[in-house]
């Protein structure tokens, strides 16, 4: 039994639109255009945290620079507990930052702006449903 000779082909085009299909489908451009957004927003967070945050951090406890200076002496060797610690306190910042603005802040907005719209009005019955509940409110009387 031959072969068919344009199997091949079929088989390279069905794989381009179903890949096609998949890539521009909307929730794959919306959860790209998400991911770019929130890359933006997290380079903001950071800034927040390392520039204005940990700065006042590193006022309030002891040293010349905070605690970043801090490091553990073995021998020649230095161990540079300060900036891990620096790297969690500033982890926790961030997401004390994003909990506060994601969470609190823009469910208060969402929130507000649920209670200020009307709820949407009940869709008018299709005269299947219509027909539907006079059978059923005869199938009760009887």
């Amino acid at each position: 039994m031959p072969l068919p000779t344009d199997l091949p082909t079929k088989q390279v085009f069905s794989l381009f639109e179903e890949f096609k299909n998949f890539a521009f489908k909307g929730n794959v451009v919306d959860l790209a255009v998400g991911v770019i957004i929130g890359g933006a927003f997290g380079k903001i967070v950071s800034s927040l945290v390392e520039n204005i945050i940990m700065p006042l951090v590193g006022v309030v406890l002891p040293g010349d620079q905070g605690y970043k200076d801090w490091a553990i002496q073995l021998g020649a060797k230095s161990i540079p507990v300060g900036l891990f610690l620096a790297d969690i306190v500033s982890f926790l910042l961030l997401a004390a930052a994003l909990f506060l603005f994601i969470v609190k802040f823009l469910g208060w907005l969402m929130k507000t702006k649920a209670a200020e719209e009307p709820a949407p009005a009940a869709p008018e019955p299709t005269a299947e449903e219509k027909l539907l509940t006079e059978i059923r409110d005869l199938l009760k009387a009887r």
